[in-house]
Parts: structure tokens; sequence; C-alpha cells
């Protein structure tokens, strides 16, 4: 039996606390976690709060049900609205929804663990890599699939998928857009441990409790050392990867990918 108590419930995501740890359940699980408006929006709120909160000195996130997330919910993205040019918006998703998100987590003076259950898929796969610590169930995966729809890794991916595995792995990742299964996944140095299925909650549970009673300046500080040298241009890539994922949104491959997605099909890329 878990140790954490639910002491939020909002509509898309859950807190939970045990003494001095906190957990975030992104809850939307008949969508697999996928991110509309309404998640980013409760989850960026989890984040600054948990930051704040002295009295937490760990945090832990995870997701509901059958995946840790499936990356962004395109139908919702499609009802963002368009910019001046008359192309869907990415540019204000991505600075205004995901990224205070995926600062907010490396900057956040306490350490961070992930427990990846099942797909963890684009925005999802960045939100996992963005934390500290991760573990990973045998059955899940991480997984780049912008470019099956004419797009480019955004959330933070370029960034974070080569700081853990490299160059050459992650443009793997980026242009083949193929699935990453778990033990691969460690392999590469994108997740810390690999756990059974039915031991990932207790397992990630623990850490995160061994955490809170561990010396929370000392980890803030390592935190600061690896942000310095590894994601010092961190804010300068993700404004990067907002406006070439806004060039993206303007190509008539976007267009082919997404209709070609809808309709369960392969794309026709024309390369344009």
């Amino acid at each position: 039996m878990s140790d954490f108590e639910p002491t939020e419930t909002h509509a898309t995501v859950t807190i939970s606390r045990a003494g001095a740890a906190a957990r975030v359940e992104l809850n939307r699980p008949d969508s697999l976690n996928a991110w509309n408006a309404q998640l980013a929006s409760e989850l960026r709120g989890a984040v600054e709060a948990l930051a704040g909160d002295d009295k937490v000195r760990a945090v832990l996130i995870t997701g509901a049900g059958r995946a840790f997330s499936s990356g962004a919910d395109l139908r919702d993205l499609a009802e963002a609205g368009t910019n001046a040019s008359g192309h869907m918006d990415v540019h204000a998703v991505l600075t205004e929804r995901y990224h205070p998100i995926i600062t907010g987590i490396r900057e956040m003076p306490k350490p961070v663990v992930c427990a990846v259950n099942g797909g963890a898929v684009g925005i999802g796969c960045s939100l996992a890599l963005a934390c500290d610590l991760v573990l990973a169930a045998e059955s899940a995966y991480l997984l780049l699939a912008f470019v099956n729809i004419g797009l480019v890794p955004d959330g933070g991916s370029s960034l974070l998928v080569s700081t853990r595995a490299g160059m050459g792995r992650a443009a793997e990742m980026a242009m083949l857009g193929e699935r990453i299964p778990a033990p691969k996944a460690a392999d590469w140095g994108l997740v810390n441990r690999v756990v059974a299925d039915e031991r990932l909650a207790t397992e990630a549970e623990a850490l995160t409790l061994r955490l809170a009673a561990g010396p929370t300046r000392s980890y803030a500080g390592t935190k600061r050392q690896l942000n310095a040298w590894l994601y010092g241009r961190m804010h300068e890539q993700l404004r990067l990867e907002a406006d070439i994922q806004q060039e993206m949104a303007a190509t008539t491959d976007v267009v082919e990918g997404a209709t070609a997605f809808a309709q369960k099909r392969t794309p026709q890329f024309r390369g344009r």
C-alpha cells in the first residue's frame, strides 16, 4: 500500500503527499495522459507550487493508467488558434504551456524523480527526461514521433535527449521516430533504472522518500552544477525549438502528416 495520500485532485492532475515527499500524477488515462491546455496549466501550477513549498523536499512525477504520456493532444492543438500567417500557432503553445514546466523541473531546488509507465512520447518524453532520476517499467518506452508527421523535436527534447544519450542517438530518435524500449533506453543512458512493471510504483516512491530524507541543499547545489554545465543554454534552445517548429507548421508535409495520422495511413511526404 502506498504511503502517499491525495491532497489535491484537479481535473487532469492529482497531487499526493507522504511526509516531505510529493507525487504528481498525470490523470487523463482515457487519453493516455495526452497534454491538452488544462493538463499543461494544472501541471505547471503543481510544479511551481511544489518548487516553492519548503515542506516538500522531493517530487515524483508519474502517469495514471496504461501510459506515462502519449504527448500532445493533437485535437487540442488544432483548436489552439493560428498565428498572423494563418498557421497553427505551435510557438505560443510551446512557449506559454510547455516550456515553463520543463524549465521549472530543471530549476526546481529539490530532486525530481520520474516513474515511466507505458509510453513516454513527444512532450511526455521531454517531461520524463527533464527529471533528475528516471525509473522505467520493463514494458515502458520512449518515443520522439514528431518526424512521423513532419515536425521536429520540441519541448526540450533536442536538448534533453542529446545530453543524456549523445548526438548519434538523439539523431536516431529524432530522424527515425522509432520506439526505444526501456532496456535500450537504460543502455543509452536515457533512464537510470528499469524495474518490473509491478514494482515501478513501489520503487519510485521509495526512492522519492529516500531523497526527501536526504540533504536537500546538497541536491539543489548538484542540480545547479549540472544545469550550469549541461543546460546553460536551455532557454535559448527552447526558443530555437519553438521557432523551428513554427516553420514546420507552415509546410505541406505537416498537413499531409497530420491528415495521414488521422486517416491511419502512411504519409506521402514531398519535402516541402
